[in-house]
């Protein structure tokens, strides 16, 4: 296969904007393709909160005129270098000069959200073009750049930039899908032939999404348990009809994480390094875990961790339904970073002071702790009701924190179950939504680090062998932009 020309459109990415995994998937998987040999450009918008010094920003246009319904808008366009890769800021202080990505500092979405991100796809492909950018793939990613997958079959079909390129829709969580009144709908030039119900309309509104999946020549998400989910009513948020009509066209793959930050052998953030071989410098996290968190420093007991926003969607208000259950009748202590939900923020801020030694919380993100967390733990809980991939686990299983999770999703594809016959496994599952099934799942890790601590080193040790580094996810998308091209008619 030859080597690839890819343009990738996103609206957040890594290290310049973030609010989820979407941006550590764009911030990584470029790189990785790109010294396998493709070549890749990246366009994002340039927010307000990007810092143009930090990042090296430099301005590479003043002035690029978009097509958008019958009206022209005019951008700037910065680029800045990722590692090897060209990143494309576009630039438009209307749009894009504000506080937050996609809502206010109430958590209210901005009201012109399809006009900034369908100007963000249009100028996109632009830039492509005034760049005499040639894509064999154009990689877009959940709602906000899907509608490039009907761009492309609309307006570029005969295009000789854009015309031979096939397109690629990553979902990254399905729940938000971008849908919007149809006022908006002229802006985006889509032609009102389109607004079909089998297209873009959903009822009587945008649907970006459905769009997007109807015209993209491949669909993935990211992880095959979770791409299975979705082909559901009961998780497929009622996109699963247009995902089961793609068939074989509608993947999974799992995201990678980087090592080069998520690894206890080289993870400089941690107090002490350490290895599978040598478990001592997580001897040494972990006490260090406990007096910053003001636990009781205590060796033999075991500590339950927790980095997550605290929302109902990873089972947050489940573990709320648990925790005091949990620590009122085991010998365990419990860490927990994270915000979110106001109610959430303020029962979990306020357990400390009810439960003094036993645990210990920060409310709000900090980088540090979250590496503190994963390497003095000696379990991780997510509960999520349902979790597309998810990185913690993959993060705990590396640093020996044994991740105890619902079976969903990418929990359920990178957790091997615990088998209490002959100890292997990598972790603790569970399927049932509720707080009792957290409370008895953690009873069982608790009760596995009490009376078969041979079993936990055994494990531990299997788990921080896994590899899910980008380079094995990477070598899937490039298969999958081989099946996309194929479907295009491009090979």
């Amino acid at each position: 296969m030859k080597n690839l020309k890819i343009l990738m459109i996103s609206s957040e990415v890594v290290p310049y904007a973030k609010t989820g995994g979407l941006a550590d998937v764009v911030g990584a998987l470029p790189q990785v393709l790109q010294r396998m040999g493709h070549e890749v450009i990246v366009v994002m918008p340039r927010y307000g909160s990007i810092d143009a010094q930090k990042f090296g920003l430099r301005r590479h246009w003043d002035s690029m005129g978009v097509w958008m319904g019958n009206m022209q808008e005019w951008c700037a366009v910065d680029v800045a270098d990722n590692d090897g890769v060209p990143t494309y800021f576009i630039e438009h202080n209307n749009f894009f000069a504000r506080p937050g990505l996609y809502h206010d500092d109430n958590f209210n979405d901005y009201a012109d959200n399809p006009r900034r991100f369908a100007f963000l796809t249009r100028a996109g492909l632009q830039l492509a073009q005034d760049l005499r950018f040639k894509p064999d793939i154009v990689h877009v990613h959940d709602w906000q750049t899907a509608l490039a997958s009907a761009y492309l079959k609309i307006w570029h079909w005969n295009d000789p930039l854009l015309g031979g390129a096939a397109s690629v829709l990553t979902i990254h969580n399905i729940a938000y899908q971008g849908k919007y009144p149809a006022s908006h709908y002229d802006y985006l030039g889509l032609q009102w032939g389109n607004f079909t119900p089998d297209k873009f309309e959903d009822y009587g509104a945008i649907n970006f999404l459905k769009g997007g999946i109807v015209y993209a020549d491949m669909v993935n998400t990211v992880s095959p348990t979770y791409a299975n989910e979705t082909r559901t009513p009961a998780l497929g948020y009622g996109l699963a009809p247009y995902l089961n009509d793609k068939g074989d066209n509608y993947v999974g793959i799992l995201n990678g994480v980087d090592y080069t930050q998520w690894n206890p052998a080289v993870d400089n953030l941690i107090p002490a390094r350490y290895t599978p071989d040598d478990l001592a410098g997580k001897r040494i996290c972990k006490a260090e875990l406990q007096r910053r968190f003001l636990l009781d420093v205590n060796p033999r007991v075991p500590i339950v961790g927790v980095v997550s926003r605290l929302v109902s969607q990873k089972g947050l208000d489940l573990l709320a339904g648990a925790i005091e259950r949990i620590v009122e009748n085991m010998v365990v202590q419990f860490v927990i970073l994270g915000s979110g939900d106001k109610g959430l923020e303020a029962f979990y801020g306020d357990l400390p002071r009810r439960y003094p030694g036993r645990i210990g919380s920060f409310i709000g993100y900090n980088n540090q702790l979250a590496h503190w967390i994963e390497a003095g733990a000696d379990f991780f809980i997510m509960p999520s009701i349902y979790e597309p991939c998810g990185l913690n686990q993959i993060y705990s299983l590396k640093y020996g924190t044994l991740p105890i999770v619902r079976a969903t999703g990418g929990l359920d594809d990178t957790v091997i179950q615990y088998d209490e016959r002959t100890g292997d496994g990598t972790g603790f599952k569970f399927w049932e939504p509720s707080a009792n099934a957290i409370f008895y799942t953690v009873g069982w890790a608790v009760s596995t680090y009490y009376d078969r601590p041979h079993h936990m080193a055994k494990m531990i040790h299997t788990a921080m062998l896994q590899d899910y580094s980008w380079e094995k996810s990477a070598a899937q998308y490039v298969e999958l932009y081989e099946r996309a091209m194929r479907n295009k008619g491009a090979l």
